[in-house]
């Protein structure tokens, strides 16, 4: 049984919090909680979930994460796999980007044209180009909220 780290009073309506609640908490609700998550490492189940809603093939993740195709399919197949903590916060980091972007797009396939269209707004780069590192995350998420408030750049 996993440990609960915090009871949850008010989750996300969404499938970011799907499997975060295996881990008993709302991930964007509790940053501590997120922290120990992190460093913790998050299993093969969280990530299936994660992957299963967000529109990145297994090369986006393989260059996501860094990890090579190869070593991500054993991950597959190694159910027990426990992601370390750099490559967990990746993870989680995507599943916000996830978030946003079907909460602004509604449909996965919108979602992913935005994902891999370039944009003016960001440099003339595609999202998926700049979730590479955190500061371009920052960008793609900013962007996401902007275009959530109508603000188009």
């Amino acid at each position: 049984m996993k440990k609960k780290f915090y009871e949850v009073k008010e989750p996300v309506p969404s499938f970011v919090n799907e499997a975060a609640l295996d881990y008993g908490f709302n991930v964007f609700s509790d940053k501590f909680n997120l922290v120990q998550l992190i460093r913790k490492g998050i299993d093969h189940f969280y990530f299936e979930k994660v992957k299963s809603k967000i529109p990145f093939n297994d090369q986006d993740w393989s260059d996501l994460l860094n990890i090579s195709t190869k070593s991500m399919h054993r991950y597959s197949v190694d159910k027990s796999h426990v992601f370390k903590p750099i490559h967990t916060e990746k993870i989680i980091e995507m599943e916000e980007v996830g978030y946003w972007g079907l909460r602004v797009f509604d449909t996965m396939p919108q979602f992913e044209s935005w994902l891999k269209t370039p944009s003016m707004a960001l440099g003339h780069m595609s999202p998926i180009e700049l979730m590479k590192d955190s500061y371009g995350k920052e960008l793609v998420l900013n962007e996401l909220q902007r275009i959530d408030e109508g603000i188009f750049s």
